[in-house]
């Protein structure tokens, strides 16, 4: 578990430095780490005129460095047929000038947009790049970049596997100079680029704003009404006093029968609660009057059926 932890730090701290990279004016910082990735190919005993595949860690896989060393007076005389995408002819100059030279070649593959980006235009190819160190010390690192001039017949860039162009798109050859510096030109017959210096070189393509859409004429406005005569507008005038008046008196009839049906509705409701009040006494009964006799209080009733009559009165 502690082994597993290590080495994913380590991978982290190897990313962590690579939007520098990207950050910097020319990509100078990384072009001092590929030179130095590029030396380590020619091993102890590296032959002039034969290239060199370089180094690279595995953070930074689709990347290709290779090396080639030569002698500044025969790269003058005779140039070099064909050092992967470059042809270099006769007639190049090195300054300041350096008895041996070694020519750095750069292929960024899938980071050719993170290192170079390039808004409004998608790359047809990966970026390459030819640069030129002196050759004095094969183990330096940070070395300055030497100035390669084409004098005679420019340095051609043989592009394989370009993508198809796109639909509506144009495509160019782009140069990446010192300081950002950025130059666009035509590509030559196939796919093609020439040069007269070092740097970074791709093809690609610079989108088309679309074509504005044809403007449909709009049609005239409609004319504006006449103005109503003064006879029309007395009439218009008369109707609508009228439709006011039927207005108001179809509300006073809907009002007058609402207030009509309430009061309907209260007079119902009182006859039914004095109707509930009559029930209510009925099932209680009719109260006794009460009578005292004596000390005590008795019941009486108020009316009898026969009045009643002493026997002595019958037999008289």
């Amino acid at each position: 578990m502690g082994l597993l932890l290590l080495r994913s730090l380590t991978i982290l701290m190897c990313f962590s430095w690579l939007p520098d990279l990207g950050a910097q004016s020319g990509n100078g910082s990384l072009d001092s780490l590929l030179q130095e990735y590029s030396f380590r190919g020619f091993g102890t005993r590296p032959k002039t005129g034969t290239p060199y595949d370089g180094h690279i860690p595995s953070n930074m896989i689709g990347i290709e460095v290779a090396a080639l060393r030569l002698r500044s007076g025969s790269l003058r005389r005779k140039g070099y047929a064909k050092y992967r995408e470059f042809s270099i002819p006769e007639g190049v100059t090195v300054t300041p000038y350096v008895e041996r030279l070694v020519l750095v070649y750069q292929n960024l593959g899938n980071w050719s947009e993170f290192y170079y980006p390039l808004t409004g235009y998608s790359y047809l190819a990966p970026v390459v790049g030819l640069l030129a160190y002196d050759a004095q010390n094969l183990s330096a690192t940070g070395l300055p970049e030497l100035d390669i001039r084409a004098s005679e017949d420019p340095i051609s860039i043989s592009f394989s596997n370009v993508r198809p162009e796109p639909d509506r798109f144009s495509a160019k050859c782009v140069r990446f100079g010192p300081k950002g510096l950025i130059n666009f030109s035509s590509m030559s017959s196939g796919n093609v680029c020439v040069t007269t210096q070092p740097g970074h070189f791709s093809i690609v393509a610079e989108s088309k704003a679309p074509s504005p859409l044809p403007v449909t004429p709009t049609a005239p406005p409609p004319p504006m009404p006449s103005p109503p005569s003064p006879d029309k507008k007395k009439k218009n005038e008369s109707k609508t006093r009228a439709w006011i008046i039927a207005g108001s008196v179809v509300g006073g009839v809907i009002v007058l029968g609402l207030l009509s049906l309430l009061a309907l509705c209260g007079h119902k409701y009182k006859q039914r609660k004095e109707m509930k009040r009559i029930e209510m006494a009925a099932e209680a009964g009719e109260p006794l009057n009460m009578v005292s006799v004596g000390d005590t209080r008795a019941p009486a009733a108020t009316v009898t059926r026969t009045q009643p009559v002493l026997e002595n009165e019958y037999m008289m």
